[in-house]
């Protein structure tokens, strides 16, 4: 008998002047779902250095996923966009929701220099391309609470659960978010979702990546 596999993915509450964010509105959509013969638990992270990792631990614990994907919102970014690696570093342009602001202090004090994703970022990217959903692989996920978030993950797992995979997407303002911004791109919700579906089935259906290119020259 096959154990039905479980799909963790998370979203953050709003943070700065926004009064919605788009990861945890895509997010809680699919809570419930079945895709790909796999159930899908939705959580929602707090905008917060450290207690994200905290909630975001307490999740896995709870939840005891085969997957984990942590969705960010990412203004001003045109596309989805699959993040690569994640730096051990906190250096926060503006503060947390609780008024934090790490500049150049370590997220793991003894963890490496940076952790790859273990997703089938690749493939994934592909899937979205080939649906007409914008997409691409990012190298960097900031220094703020996403890049935070991507390398607690993935040194938690690497330190404790090596058997789940685990990654992190960036994602553009909803249309409602960006008619504040002269010129800022968006997506709307709908959208947003689906590609959040294909790569959840994208991660399922692929245990190894493709190689195709997927860098940058700068």
């Amino acid at each position: 008998m096959t154990t039905q596999k479980t799909v963790l993915i998370t979203g953050f509450e709003p943070f700065g002047k926004e009064t919605t964010n788009p990861s945890w509105e895509a997010a809680k959509q699919l809570q419930g779902r079945e895709l790909c013969g796999a159930h899908i638990e939705a959580r929602q992270l707090p905008c917060v250095f450290d207690v994200s990792l905290s909630c975001l631990y307490a999740a896995i614990d709870d939840v005891q996923p085969d997957l984990v994907i942590a969705v960010g919102q990412a203004g001003g970014r045109p596309n989805i966009t699959v993040e690569r690696v994640a730096i051990n570093i906190n250096d926060a342009s503006t503060p947390d929701n609780q008024g934090n602001r790490p500049i150049n202090t370590p997220i793991i004090a003894t963890g490496p220099a940076a952790y790859f994703a273990t997703l089938p970022i690749n493939a994934i990217v592909k899937s979205l391309c080939e649906a007409g959903i914008p997409a691409s692989i990012s190298q960097t996920a900031g220094t703020f609470v996403c890049n935070h978030v991507m390398y607690g993950l993935l040194h938690h797992l690497a330190c404790i659960h090596p058997e789940i995979r685990g990654g992190f997407i960036h994602i553009p303002f909803l249309p409602e978010q960006a008619v504040r911004y002269s010129g800022a791109p968006s997506m709307i919700l709908e959208t947003i979702r689906t590609a959040l579906e294909i790569a959840i089935a994208g991660a399922l259906k692929n245990s190894e990546d493709i190689a195709i290119n997927g860098g940058t020259t700068h």
